[in-house]
């Protein structure tokens, strides 16, 4: 009588298992996001009001926000508390400016980003021109302005950049003292965040919280070092 013994290679290889359609997706819908460029590089903003993905200075450079691959890849949302599903988003007619609007159970507020582009009247010398100088260039700057409709709403503000597509954290440095502009530096990159809101640093984010009222709240500014993105 004689005995066979199974072997890992005589079991047959199991397949592969494939994601069911149904489950649930971690990552929003890329026709979801809306798109923000100043002609050298380009943001996508989720509809909860995260900045998904930027490259600073160009598009070619290592992301700083890069959520829309990795969710430890670095973001930056400003959006009421509480609250990811906005009620409307369009762009400023004629413009590539995001209008954001929120409804919550305490009031309306809307939400204004843009990838800022201004008058050259300087050399740029953050990304060279080997051309003649175009009569208007990008501000390297990424804007973010609140504006209060109706009631009072809770503003959130949290910036997480991880730079070189996720690899290396932010390490954060205050500006100043007076707690409305600080630094976060990494893989030889550095970007300024400034706002009139008071901030925080938390580990390798900067958090703000601010109760607006239907006037105009504090404009929130990102930019790169040293004074611009």
């Amino acid at each position: 009588m004689s005995a066979t013994k199974n072997t890992a290679s005589d079991r047959p290889a199991k397949e592969p298992q494939e994601q069911s359609a149904a489950a649930p997706s971690p990552f929003p819908a890329i026709a979801d996001y809306a798109f923000l460029s100043n002609c050298h590089t380009g943001a996508l903003v989720a509809p909860d009001g995260a900045i998904d993905w930027l490259c600073v200075p160009r598009f070619d450079a290592p992301s700083v926000f890069g959520s829309l691959l990795d969710r430890q890849a670095g973001s930056f949302r400003l959006g009421p508390f509480g609250v990811n599903h906005p009620t409307t988003r369009i762009y400023e007619p004629g413009t590539n400016v995001l209008v954001t609007t929120w409804k919550t159970p305490s009031g309306w507020i809307l939400v204004r980003d843009a990838l800022t582009i201004g008058p050259r009247d300087h050399e740029d010398k953050i990304i060279p021109h080997t051309r003649a100088l175009p009569d208007y260039g990008a501000d390297h700057m990424l804007v973010r302005t609140v504006l209060g409709l109706e009631g009072r709403v809770a503003v959130e503000l949290v910036c997480e950049p991880a730079f070189d597509y996720g690899r290396v954290s932010a390490q954060w440095t205050a500006v100043d003292g007076d707690g409305h502009a600080a630094d976060a530096s990494g893989a030889g990159q550095t970007i300024r965040l400034c706002s009139d809101l008071s901030l925080g640093i938390e580990g390798n984010s900067v958090r703000a919280r601010h109760l607006p009222t239907t006037a105009i709240a504090p404009p929130l500014n990102g930019r790169r070092s040293p004074s611009k993105v």
